[in-house]
């Protein structure tokens, strides 16, 4: 290392290229990089999705999860097994374990479930997948008021024109230049939601049926026989082959009507269209969308793979501009919730943050060295930066808010090391060294503490990345980009800086040319005098006093961790990202009308007005940029199932406000108002006013899981009563809902048995009445379009119909249900979820941020401790467990502490190294603590809560805060070898580092202030870790230059008491003649 330090300090042209080399490599790569507002993520799960269409959640659950389950059961690779059973629809999700791969699961899973020979008749082929999160960069709303089929035109056109738009070449050279990099632009998915799918619907009545004596399966098979695509082959002529085939596929109801469904020897033909009423319009469901108040379709624009946020949004908007002028002038076509302005404004956030501690840090150098110095040191900023980006691809990071909020957390500590050098090599030549021997010497001097203090650093942040599931992949941002960004550091401060240093002029403190240079040297001078007036004596009298100094140090930290463990200072596990979208969820008891959901959601809007009106006359303007009501479907659902719900029961409105850099009042205090406003809704089984954000989500989350569903069923409504009972704790909801009322055929009477027929004729019969029988499916364009034959919509609209529906035997008779079989009603099941082979609800709950003594652990620990610690004896058959928030934060715990204890042992062992002794290390390593104390002062200066944003800052501080210790441990040991006593060594030591520990402190801080004192509401989330960094490390400064000394000398004290005086003397003098050939090393030329 020393031969490589004094060549490249002497060869000033290797060391640009090196510089160069570095520079272009990162600033290439991050002009490469995709843009994106947080991490992409996998989630290690897969899924096999069947449809079934028409089937009840029960039917769903015994036919189709149930034979998954058992088929998959001892797969492995599996953790984790889940299930969901909807009407129409089953899905079976799996946690992949971590050390299988996600592929192979899902493979072997296929192979597992294609040989299952016990699924229910009618269901549909299986799909796989590996769940993925979709990154959504804008949402398009088409609005108008005009028929659904016209609307769904404009939208479908609107669609099938932005996916094969192709963005303008570029207008210059330059500009094309700039667009070659970075990630892909252009839309390549979209999805349409707000409106429903298109379904051919053929609709036969009973009378109809009777007139011409024709059965659904008649018209079934006329349909499937005549609309029809057939490859017939081909007959080789000699001209050539000529193809054959049938093509006589119908794609609309004019088509359809022309099938003949009856042909006579007579020649009498019976078209379709005298029978049936075909229906070319949407699946019947119910289901309305409005955005601001007029009826809308939407389209979601989501980012693919390697594509650019920021260019896709750009291409969307570009269409959009081009389409409105094509359109009618009362269609309205609106952008919104545009995550790409979200992600502009946090990057630009960021980005001035960066900016700003940049130049705090290059003023801070400037006023304590001279500013040609200070800029060489700064200099290095920018290289460990373009180096850290440059490694970017290869650790799979982009940039988004997580990775740009690292390099502004390690924008202070990167510049410790090159101070660190660039202080000696000063002190050198303030001693009258030519620079030339100053840079190398100096940097030799320092240069085995220095590297080893950047290795504690980089131990330091590695427990981040041993946080596991999709909050692991998220934070491992944080230490991919810091870890790189430190070594980079390195191989600047040790090769680039010493051949720039080489270059500086000879010392001269005369020349004093301008008033900067004379300032500077006016504020060196006074922390010269500083030093020797007031820290000198002070650091004497502390020696001496030590035993007390120790004393009050360890108080101060006892009294810290009390008020975390008093509750003095509150807790949260993530904290709140601010939202931009408030959305509401209504349930309405089951049985109500459509029309009754309907105006449950107009009241709702109806308070959202009234809100948006209030915060108008207060602050000038609208704080409610745009607002969409669903009714039928909670498209921003992010509850306990994965499928969007659907149901006449349900609505939901949400609202997009204005950003919050542009605003005063949070999401939180806006929904919590809204809930005031709106007040209770008759009919309503459940409402809640939830903002939407990442890192948030339920407060409280728990499962319980059985076999039993009546007890079950207890413990939910036990759990919930108690959660109501616990202050501050609102929207309690729970998965279990009842779906519709259904009518159920039980058996066949006497009457039906003598008929001939079978339970499942009737059966057949009756799902082709009312669910109606799919004959075809067609793809139109890009839509697929199902052909279905049932009853009309009057002939299914009550229970009588059911009962009069005529039964075809197998003598043709036709006889009404309700004398064929046993009726049963009852009500049918929302949705049935399982974990584990076992039914499973999920119960949550979100917590009043606005109430002082509404805390989710509280609420938690009041929970165990009531009810979930009884539930052996009151409940046997019953278990739990606590999910979301609860569940990430005790795991993230837990590997941050096994993490932490071995990157604190690697800490130690760095240390031991250059020190040489399994002593001091323990010197160095107890400002630990104390940084921690800092930390914990700092959220109660800034009225933060503690976090794991804020644990993870103090275990990154605990590498950070050992490079100062270890420096001064260093310089005390070169003082005892010079021939010093201990307590000289000591007291001269910290006088010599003061400018170094108090410049590395103050830079770090620096580096971070911009973002501790941030008030845009975007940044909340971030700062807990500023805080903790940023005051551990100001604190841990004043502990660096007072306790470690006085610990020195205690640990001496404490060894005289053990050793003799011969064996000490011994060790001294083995000390100075070992570390004599040392120092000897740092003068050779």
């Amino acid at each position: 290392m020393r031969n490589l330090i004094k060549w490249f300090s002497r060869n000033n042209v290797a060391a640009n290229f090196l510089m160069v080399l570095i520079l272009v490599a990162g600033i290439s790569t991050w002009l490469k990089l995709k843009k994106e507002i947080f991490p992409e993520t996998s989630t290690s799960v897969v899924a096999v999705s069947v449809p079934y269409p028409g089937a009840t959640p029960e039917e769903v659950e015994k036919g189709v999860c149930i034979p998954i389950e058992e088929a998959i059961r001892d797969l492995q690779g599996v953790d984790v097994m889940r299930s969901t059973a909807a009407n129409s629809y089953g899905v079976v999700y799996v946690e992949v374990l971590s050390e299988f791969d996600v592929r192979d699961v899902l493979d072997d899973m296929k192979t597992r479930v294609d040989a299952i020979d016990n699924f229910a008749e009618n269901i549909e082929s299986p799909v796989y997948e590996e769940v993925l999160i979709k990154n959504q960069v804008l949402t398009i709303a088409i609005s108008a008021q005009t028929d659904e089929l016209t609307l769904r035109g404009y939208a479908d056109r609107i669609r099938d024109g932005m996916l094969s738009y192709v963005p303008p070449k570029p207008k210059s050279w330059l500009d094309g230049f700039l667009s070659s990099f970075g990630g892909v632009g252009g839309v390549s998915q979209v999805e349409l939601s707000g409106i429903r799918p298109y379904e051919i619907s053929i609709e036969l009545s009973e009378d109809a049926m009777n007139a011409y004596n024709v059965s659904f399966d008649d018209v079934t098979n006329a349909v499937r026989a005549s609309s029809i695509d057939l490859p017939g082959g081909a007959v080789r002529t000699e001209a050539g082959e000529i193809l054959i085939k049938t093509e006589s596929k119908r794609y609309n109801a004019e088509q359809f009507d022309k099938i003949s469904v009856i042909s006579r020897g007579d020649g009498t033909i019976v078209p379709l269209s005298r029978i049936a009423n075909v229906i070319d319009g949407f699946e019947d469901i119910d289901l309305i969308s409005r955005f601001n108040g007029k009826k809308t379709a939407t389209l979601q624009i989501f980012r693919v793979g390697d594509e650019d946020t920021l260019k896709v949004a750009e291409a969307a908007r570009d269409y959009i501009q081009i389409v409105k002028n094509e359109l009618p002038s009362d269609v309205s076509v609106e952008i919104w919730n545009d995550n790409s302005r979200f992600l502009e404004g946090r990057l630009n956030l960021l980005k001035k943050n960066a900016i700003w501690g940049l130049i705090l840090v290059l003023i801070i150098l400037s006023l304590f060295l001279r500013p040609s110095l200070a800029a060489l040191v700064t200099i290095g900023i920018p290289i460990s930066f373009t180096g850290a980006i440059w490694m970017m691809p290869a650790t799979d990071i982009s940039i988004n808010m997580i990775s740009l909020f690292a390099f502004i957390l390690v924008l202070g500590i990167v510049v410790d090391d090159a101070i660190v050098v660039g202080e000696n090599v000063y002190r050198r030549m303030r001693l009258g060294e030519d620079p030339k021997l100053a840079s190398w010497r100096g940097t030799h001097e320092v240069g085995v503490v220095v590297i080893f203090g950047v290795l504690t650093t980089v131990a330091a942040f590695t427990p981040m990345l041993g946080i596991s599931g999709v909050s692991g992949k998220i934070w491992r941002n944080i230490p991919w980009i810091v870890i790189p960004t430190l070594l980079f550091s390195l191989i600047q401060s040790k090769l680039i800086l010493p051949s720039h240093l080489a270059l500086l002029k000879p010392f001269r403190p005369d020349q004093e040319r301008n008033l900067f240079s004379r300032i500077q040297s006016k504020i060196s001078r006074g922390m010269e005098r500083f030093v020797e007036k007031f820290y000198r004596p002070t650091l004497k009298l502390a020696l001496q006093g030590r035993y007390i100094v120790v004393t009050i140090f360890i108080s101060l930290f006892l009294i810290s961790v009390g008020l975390i463990v008093g509750e003095r200072i509150k807790w949260e596990f993530f904290p709140e990202v601010e939202a931009e979208i408030i959305s509401t969820k209504i349930k309405m008891v089951e049985g109500v009308a459509f029309e009754s959901t309907s105006d449950a959601v107009s009241r709702v809007e109806e308070a959202a007005n009234k809100l948006n009106q209030q915060y108008q006359k207060e602050f000038g303007q609208p704080l409610i940029l745009n607002m969409l009501a669903t009714v039928g479907s909670q498209p921003f659902k992010t509850g306990f199932s994965p499928i969007t719900p659907k149901g006449d029961n349900l609505g939901e409105v949400a609202i997009e406000l204005l950003p919050a850099s542009e605003r005063t009042v949070t999401a939180r205090q806006l929904a919590a108002k809204w809930r005031k406003i709106t007040g209770g809704i008759p009919g309503a089984s459940e409402i809640s006013f939830q903002s939407q954000s990442a890192g948030s989500g339920n407060a409280i989350d728990l499962e319980l899981s059985g076999n039993d569903d009546e007890e079950l069923l207890k413990a939910t409504e036990l759990v919930k009563r108690e959660l109501n009972n616990i202050e501050g704790v609102i929207d309690i909801s729970d998965s279990n809902v009842l779906g519709k009322r259904q009518v159920s055929l039980k058996s066949l009477l006497p009457e039906g048995e003598s008929t001939g027929l079978k339970l499942s004729d009737v059966g057949i019969q009756m799902r082709q009445a009312f669910y109606g029988e799919e004959v075809q499916r067609l793809q139109r364009g890009r839509d697929e379009v199902k052909v279905m034959v049932r009853y009309p919509k009057e002939n299914r609209i009550s229970i009588d119909d059911v009962e009069k529906m005529k039964i075809r035997s197998a003598r043709g008779d036709k006889v009404p249900l309700s004398a064929l079989v046993e009726l049963e009603e009852g009500r049918s099941k929302s949705a049935i979820r399982r974990t584990e082979r076992l039914r499973a609800i999920r119960i949550a709950a979100d917590i009043d941020r606005g109430n002082p003594k509404a805390n989710a652990n509280q609420a938690r620990r009041t929970l165990e401790q009531t009810v979930l610690s009884k539930f052996n004896e009151m409940f046997p058959g019953v278990r739990y467990e606590f999910y979301g928030e609860q569940k990430d934060q005790a795991q993230s715990m837990e590997e941050l502490k096994s993490s932490s204890v071995f990157a604190l042992l690697a800490v130690f062992v760095l240390m031991a190294i250059p020190l040489g002794s399994y002593i001091q290390p323990a010197i160095v390593m107890s400002v630990i603590p104390f940084g921690i104390v800092g930390a914990i002062l700092g959220h109660i200066l800034m009225g933060a809560n503690i976090s794991i944003m804020s644990m993870c800052g103090i275990v990154a501080l605990s590498g950070v805060v050992v490079n100062d210790s270890l420096v001064l441990v260093d310089y005390v040991n070169r003082h005892r070898i010079k021939g010093s006593s201990v307590i000289e060594a000591a007291w001269e030591a910290g006088a010599v580092r003061f400018r170094p520990i108090v410049l590395t402190s103050l830079t770090t801080f620096a580096g971070l202030s911009p973002m501790l004192f941030e008030t845009d509401l975007q940044a909340k989330f971030l700062i807990p870790m500023a805080i903790s960094l940023g005051f551990g490390i100001l604190f841990a400064t004043a502990i660096t230059l007072f306790l470690v000394p006085c610990v020195y000398l205690l640990l001496e004290d404490i060894k005289s008491l053990f050793f003799r005086r011969d064996t000490l003397e011994r060790w001294e003098n083995k000390l100075r003649s070992e570390g004599a050939e040392r120092l000897a090393s740092y003068e050779d030329n």
